[in-house]
């Protein structure tokens, strides 16, 4: 795994009535103050990659839908640069993954519904001041295949 990613199962409580789970929690494990809460939805098929934060951490969540989350180190003093991970979040599996700045990150929703996703950061938007690089989601230096296989 990419230095610095955190991928943490968290704990649902199920009954007949459906299930609860904290996602972010303070005190409940370090992963950063947070700034700024934001849901994304994405169609099916859709490839949303890359981007990449100098300063600001990010958390997602997948709230419905099945994700391809692809990561890759861009840090220049990182023990795992030029590193690729792929982990894949989904609403049954109850996880989150934070991303630490400087790693590029980026999803393409699975499956035949619609991807909704929640993001928190340790740090809010700012039009003026954005700290997001764009990168195309198929950068030859990341070189990232993104088609789906059948196994």
């Amino acid at each position: 795994m990419i230095y610095g990613v955190i991928l943490k199962d968290l704990v649902a409580h199920h009954d007949d009535r459906g299930f609860f789970c904290e996602v972010l929690k303070e005190g409940s494990g370090k992963f950063f103050s947070i700034k700024q809460v934001s849901i994304g939805c994405a169609f099916p098929g859709v490839i949303k990659a890359f981007h990449m934060h100098k300063r600001k951490g990010e958390c997602f969540h997948v709230i419905s839908g099945f994700a391809k989350v692809v990561l890759h180190d861009l840090r220049v003093n990182s023990e795992t640069r030029g590193m690729t991970d792929v982990i894949y979040l989904n609403s049954e599996c109850h996880r989150i993954v934070y991303i630490p700045p400087g790693v590029a990150h980026g999803y393409q929703a699975l499956g035949n519904t619609n991807l909704c996703m929640l993001y928190a950061t340790d740090e809010p938007y700012d039009p003026k001041d954005p700290d997001e690089t764009k990168i195309p989601f198929d950068d030859s230096s990341i070189d990232f295949d993104w088609s789906i296989k059948n196994r």
